[in-house]
């Protein structure tokens, strides 16, 4: 009678453990390969996103293209989440997670000239200018620098919103699909500003 109480309490016990490792696999597995938050860190992407802003990213997409053996590309005018070696974070490592919009995809040319971005391509050889046809540019002021440069295959530019303020392509050049994490979905925090992007 005894070890008939006691089975099912054993069972009890390590049904339980079970549901606990599998629920923290499960959460393991969804921020490694499906989505996770973000905490936004400077003045970069003012006003679109301000310090301590907090993140929805979604990597699904970075995820597939890997499984696929594919690079992942972002659509022109996204907010990505990406590392970007000889940067140094705050435990001093040299790679830093930041967040930027995609303005340049493979195979364009940027210019950066006059305060002005002008992307040339194949379907626009004449150039157009992002920062005032995406519904994004609303935002944009004075761009600085003086660059032209053609991307090359797997490969993005981006800028902060806050072109002012911002360490960006303009500094570090180029950004590889590889170290993309994620596009940013959906700012959580504070309350009163959630957005969907």
């Amino acid at each position: 009678m005894e070890s008939d109480q006691i089975k099912p309490k054993r069972h009890e016990i390590f049904s339980t453990l079970l549901m606990f490792f599998l629920a923290i696999l499960i959460a393991f597995l969804l921020t490694a390969y499906v989505f996770q938050q973000y905490q936004v860190d400077g003045p970069s992407m003012q006003t679109s996103l301000y310090n301590q802003n907090r993140l929805i990213v979604v990597k699904y997409k970075r995820t597939w293209a890997r499984i696929t053996g594919h690079p992942y590309i972002p659509k022109r005018g996204d907010i990505i989440i990406f590392n970007q070696n000889g940067l140094y974070n705050i435990n001093g490592l040299p790679e830093k997670t930041l967040v930027k919009r995609v303005i340049g995809l493979p195979g364009d040319r940027v210019v950066i000239s006059n305060g002005v971005v002008k992307i040339y391509n194949k379907k626009h050889p004449a150039g157009f200018y992002p920062d005032k046809t995406l519904s994004y540019g609303k935002v944009i002021g004075y761009t600085s620098g003086n660059i032209d440069i053609t991307l090359p295959k797997n490969y993005i530019y981006v800028m902060g919103d806050n072109r002012s303020d911002s360490l960006d392509s303009r500094v570090f050049g180029p950004v590889n699909a590889n170290q993309i994490i994620g596009k940013l979905v959906l700012r959580v925090y504070p309350f009163n500003t959630v957005k969907l992007f």
